[in-house]
């Protein structure tokens, strides 16, 4: 891969350091080098990233103008057959991406190579991109991913809650009403949650949380994962809240919050509902087939079921 002509024109998804720059992968790093067009969230953040590794964004066109626009797709446009002599830094956000997109896939179709990448971690995790690889798919163009972190799987690596299931739900809304309702919406599921959340919303968050699914949830705080200042405080939602409004400092940058799934064996307006179903299903099964049948029904966790039938049967 000596040049982006020899490198596979196709869009790929490259995931950057959430924090510690170590965190980069060779295999990223090769092909940002490569490719013929980086498209990113913010063409300053990402330029920042680049220069440190050495990637050269300008390419090597001696009578090019410096003068072309970062985000200024339009002027190169016309150059898609040899892209050469411009900034390859393409700014690429919810803003523009019905202009952009289609400019990014005529470029790969004729040839030349693209990356995507965000601002921090793996691109399209609440973040711009999906109308990009939408728009590859339908136009027949191949989409490689080229993996590192994502930090929403590194604070589930580290949460100490299960991980066997969970779910993404990436920001809540902004405004109290909207995220009670959501929170609602979620307070039953049985698998661990995972939230992103801003520095000025989270205290208002955790106390909504602790409002809908009770100041005993198990969460773990995930804050600054890998960089300099990391948190990851396990304990429950009651205590969290407390702890954060008693430390500004807990109350800043990158926020990650795992919470554990309703344990709802346990739930003192569903116990007795249960019990029924457990004893009925005796008669007829062993305890493991049992457990396993109602967790199928319920939605409850087998082994929590498990240990309830063995109650039952003393």
């Amino acid at each position: 891969m000596s040049s982006p002509t020899t490198m596979p024109a196709c869009l790929y998804i490259v995931a950057t350091p959430i924090g510690n720059l170590n965190d980069m992968t060779p295999r990223a790093l090769e092909t940002l080098k490569q490719v013929a067009i980086i498209a990113c969230e913010d063409t300053r953040t990402s330029g920042k990233l680049l220069a440190h590794f050495g990637i050269d964004t300008k390419t090597d066109n001696k009578n090019a103008s410096n003068n072309t626009s970062n985000d200024d797709a339009d002027k190169i446009e016309e150059n898609v057959d040899k892209p050469r002599g411009y900034n390859k830094l393409w700014a690429y956000h919810e803003h523009n991406s019905a202009i952009q997109t289609p400019k990014i896939i005529e470029m790969i179709q004729q040839g030349h190579s693209v990356a995507l990448i965000s601002d921090a971690g793996t691109p399209l995790v609440s973040d711009p991109g999906f109308q990009l690889v939408q728009a590859a798919h339908a136009a027949g163009v191949t989409v490689s991913p080229i993996v590192g972190a994502s930090a929403a799987i590194a604070a589930l690596s580290v949460a100490g809650l299960p991980s066997d299931r969970f779910s993404f739900i990436g920001f809540l809304p902004a405004k109290t009403h909207g995220r009670q309702k959501q929170l609602e919406t979620l307070k039953s599921r049985t698998e661990t949650l995972i939230f992103y959340e801003a520095p000025h919303r989270i205290i208002a968050s955790l106390e909504d949380m602790a409002k809908v699914f009770g100041t005993e949830r198990q969460v773990a705080f995930c804050r600054e994962l890998t960089k300099t200042f990391e948190t990851v405080y396990n304990t429950s939602l009651g205590a969290l809240s407390e702890f954060v409004k008693a430390d500004s400092n807990q109350q800043r940058g990158e926020i990650v919050i795992v919470v554990a799934g309703a344990n709802t064996a346990h739930d003192d307006d569903d116990v007795s509902i249960h019990d029924k179903l457990l004893q009925r299903l005796l008669e007829d099964l062993s305890v493991k087939k049992a457990a396993a049948l109602a967790a199928d029904i319920t939605g409850v966790k087998k082994n929590a079921l498990y240990q309830r039938l063995l109650e039952l049967q003393t």
